[in-house]
């Protein structure tokens, strides 16, 4: 053991805490160097652990329950933010929408496995751009279009595949993923894409991308890379190891803090 990487930003400061504690007793005990991980650049590094080609520069989409970020990878220590959500995060979106329907929780693979039997051009729900130079995500309005046209059928008492339902808001939502993700690469002249947090598990989305990435080369973890894990945090402490980006004793929990920081 050459160092301990732990979680500090950003997250709930609960959770935080017990790890940063615990890496901290560990380091001294050891005597081993500390270093500190940002969460969101765990999700992107997890892409590195099955996938030894990839390098720098690459434009990653990473989307869960509480992140919905295009992020410029830069370097192996070093991201910009291209685009982010203004509203709700892609896998908030899933959850919702999954609860209104009768999925359960989590909503992301519940909605998955249910629109695998639906007809995902059933409905158009309401897609948000920014315009052309803005890869920022809204899922609010496609959240609430699913919640409004529910509603509208149960007044007027018509029923409807619960499958239908969730393909369609699936496929509005994909769309808007891969649509921001591709264009973002394109702009900055990066021929390499990634897609990385709970979301990146998603069948439909790696389709879409698979189908419209053209020559851009596309990478993403295994779904049990994809959810929180222990690995990611590993691999990305690997990285602020190599560039000597230690923590001392004083590291504290940080519930918000920009990819771009350290």
């Amino acid at each position: 053991m050459d160092a301990v990487a732990v979680t500090y930003a950003p997250g709930l400061v609960g959770a935080l805490l017990v790890g940063v504690s615990t890496a901290k007793a560990l380091a001294f005990s050891l005597g081993k160097p500390l270093v500190g991980v940002h969460h969101i650049r765990a999700h992107i590094c997890a892409n590195y652990i099955e996938h030894k080609d990839l390098e720098p520069p690459f434009v990653c989409l990473v989307a869960s329950g509480g992140h919905s970020h295009i992020i410029l990878a830069e370097e192996y220590t070093k991201y910009k933010i291209l685009g982010q959500t203004r509203d709700d995060a892609a896998g908030e979106a899933f959850d919702k929408v999954a609860r209104v329907l009768g999925l359960g929780y989590p909503g992301g693979p519940k909605i998955d496995a249910e629109a695998k039997n639906g007809n995902p051009d059933f409905v158009s729900f309401k897609q948000v751009s920014f315009g052309k130079d803005s890869f920022d995500f809204s899922f609010s309005g496609i959240k609430t279009g699913v919640i409004n046209y529910l509603h509208n059928l149960e007044q007027k008492g018509e029923t409807y595949k619960r499958a239908d339902i969730a393909a369609s808001f699936q496929k509005s939502l994909v769309e808007v993923l891969s649509k921001n993700l591709i264009a973002a690469a394109k702009k900055y002249g990066v021929d390499k894409i990634a897609i990385a947090g709970g979301v990146a598990a998603n069948s439909a989305l790696r389709s879409e991308l698979e189908s419209k990435k053209g020559d851009l080369k596309l990478y993403y973890p295994s779904p049990i890379y994809c959810t929180d894990n222990a690995a990611m945090t590993a691999c990305c402490g690997y990285y602020e190891f190599l560039k000597g980006n230690f923590k001392d004793m004083t590291l504290n929990a940080v519930p918000y803090l920009s990819v771009e920081q350290n």
